[in-house]
């Protein structure tokens, strides 16, 4: 009853932001926030935003194989934000654009534009709801099975929930109820934090000392090329992950779009980008502080890391389990509602062209809603989990081509045969795949976070196959 309470207590407060924001709400407001979102609210939110329900539950457990190497790739996405701060920000604000692909309209053509708006909606779709479905199952086990809930209620009811407290504000809330979800979050994460030092008699010196001379705490690998976690790959990895999943991205952008001037949404980029780094530290010393915990316990460790956090919150008191729960509710919502916002922002704007029409935008909206939920179900019904693997796949291709997309528009004076680009971008893919397989069978090499350079490189090749001369 505590944690219903608690649950019922934290989407009231939601409520009320919502109802706030969203006086007077227009398409304007829904799209873009009016332009008037303070810098360093953005910047706040769009940390716990950046955080999923799945990163909640999977970054601690990462030292178990990987130790804190993963440090590595977010000191890439520092540098990726920077681009994405002073080379796209820069062109998406002298353009006043709504999403961001209405940049390839501009620069390449109607086909092009199209092209990149399905992809995004394509990817977005399938990716949000992956990891949604993820934090449902979890929300159901430690939330709502008791209560004698089914699964498919569970998720019409969270889905229908985030509809309530976006489908006016839109955006503009979402800044709000952003920086509300981050407090929420990292309150949790710290609690549990403090709630595992002290079940081993820890003050904080004494905690921050053991972190730091594990063997889970190395971050940096500077000897090994050919492994994945190598330091050069894992920060160009990151500088382009970020480029791609976030500047390339208008769920991840829309947001950074509401600032009123260019200078506020660069310091607002700027800002959240090096904060990324810390919040991951957290993460990951409270893996290492859960290992030496089930290691003084001489209980055996998780055969997988995602289990970690999980089965110490299993095994502790009701008071973890609340902390755990809100830290899951508030990382995911913070993730799906942005993401269902952008996806009616994209189709009514990049695909009906009917930025104005706000009866279509209210029931694209519904619509969303609605594909997310069979999405979920779809999962759910499969239970398989190479099925969840198939479509972080097909993800991680589809990003590829976007980078090939605006790498072509901004760093080129070419023009394109535009009519040919859909079937670049479907082919680019599909080479990428083969070679990734090719290069596993003869030559036992593994492709990791490259897989997204390969893919964006072979778009450009393409791009510049079908291109045209410079107009004068």
């Amino acid at each position: 009853m505590e944690l219903l309470a608690a649950v019922i207590i934290y989407f009231c407060a939601l409520f009320a932001i919502s109802r706030w924001s969203a006086q007077k709400a227009t398409n304007a407001t829904f799209y873009r926030g009016e332009r008037r979102s303070p810098w360093w609210m953005v910047a706040f939110g769009m940390i716990g935003a950046s955080v999923s329900g799945i990163t909640f539950v999977s970054v601690p457990g990462m030292v178990l194989t990987s130790a804190m190497t993963y440090l590595q790739l977010c000191m890439g996405f520092i540098l990726g934000y920077l681009a994405i701060a002073f080379v796209l920000l820069p062109v998406y604000y002298r353009l006043n654009l709504t999403t961001i692909y209405g940049y390839l309209a501009q620069r390449l053509g109607p086909c092009s534009y199209s092209t990149g708006a399905w992809f995004f909606l394509l990817s977005k779709m399938a990716g949000a709801a992956v990891i949604f479905y993820v934090v449902c199952i979890i929300l159901q086990q430690f939330a709502f099975q008791e209560l004698g809930l089914p699964f498919g209620l569970t998720v019409v009811g969270l889905v229908a929930l985030i509809w309530l407290y976006t489908h006016r504000g839109g955006i503009r809330t979402l800044v709000f109820t952003d920086v509300f979800q981050t407090v929420c979050l990292f309150s949790a994460l710290i609690l549990i934090i403090y709630n595992v030092m002290e079940s081993m008699n820890l003050s904080l010196s004494d905690a921050i000392s053991r972190i730091a001379t594990d063997e889970r705490s190395r971050v940096l690998v500077m000897d090994d090329w050919a492994s994945p976690h190598n330091f050069w790959k894992q920060l160009l990895s990151g500088m382009f992950i970020v480029i791609v999943m976030t500047g390339l991205d208008q769920d991840m952008m829309q947001k950074n779009l509401t600032c009123q001037t260019l200078r506020e949404a660069q310091k607002d980029m700027c800002t959240y980008g090096v904060a990324f780094l810390p919040a991951n530290l957290l993460f990951l010393s409270l893996g290492v502080l859960l290992a030496q915990f089930f290691a003084s316990q001489s209980m055996p460790l998780p055969d997988s890391g995602d289990r970690l956090l999980p089965l110490f919150v299993e095994q502790s008191g009701p008071t973890i389990g609340l902390l755990f729960t809100l830290g899951i509710v508030a990382a995911s919502f913070s993730s799906a509602d942005s993401a269902l916002t952008s996806l009616t922002t994209c189709f009514c704007v990049d695909i009906c062209h009917r930025p104005a029409d706000e009866q279509l935008r209210r029931k694209v909206h519904v619509g969303m809603c609605a594909l997310f939920v069979v999405s979920i179900l779809i999962f759910h019904a499969a239970n398989s989990t190479s099925l969840i693997d198939a479509i972080y796949t097909m993800v991680s291709y589809t990003y590829g081509p976007l980078l090939g997309l605006f790498a072509f528009g901004l760093f080129t004076r070419l023009q394109l045969r535009d009519r040919w680009v859909p079937f670049v971008a479907i082919a680019s893919p599909l080479l990428c795949f083969a070679i990734e397989q090719a290069a596993k069978e003869q030559f036992g090499y593994h492709f990791g976070y490259e897989l997204l350079l390969l893919n964006g490189m072979l778009t450009l090749c393409g791009l510049l196959l079908i291109s045209l001369r410079p107009q004068a």
